[in-house]
């Protein structure tokens, strides 16, 4: 089964001030851990996909507009946002349980100091099409 796992980050509710204002080294520590966690992920034939995403101020909402479905583009900051995803995996585990446990494994990622920032990881499954005719 495929699982998505989605980093999410809050402007108001966060433990820990934002990536951008971290040193050097704290970055660079962060990435390693990412870095040495998809390794881990594709040697266990885990690892489908990862991507860290840029800050809300690069966000753009798009829709399709009410001439000729041409998109209306609405560009970030959201003030409104209190929530934001900043990056995500998508692997293949054998259980649910090994998805949960992969996202306690993430949401321990060092932060300022090298302190865990114990960060929401939110579990979803990634659904199929159904592939029979309907």
């Amino acid at each position: 089964m495929k699982y998505m796992l989605l980093m999410q980050f809050s402007e108001t509710n966060v433990d820990f001030p934002r990536i951008d204002t971290w040193t050097p080294e704290e970055i660079q520590a962060h990435i390693g851990f990412m870095h040495d966690t998809n390794t881990k992920l594709v040697e266990a034939g885990e690892f489908v996909d990862g991507q860290g995403l840029a800050m809300p101020e690069a966000a753009r909402i798009v829709r399709a507009g009410a001439e000729g479905g041409l998109p209306v583009v609405t560009e970030g900051p959201f003030p409104e946002t209190k929530e934001f995803l900043a990056g995500y995996w998508i692997v293949d585990c054998e259980t649910p349980e090994r998805a949960v446990e992969l996202a306690a494994h993430i949401s321990a990622a060092p932060g300022p100091g090298g302190a865990p920032l114990n960060m929401p990881i939110e579990v979803r499954q990634v659904l199929s099409a159904p592939t029979e005719d309907v």
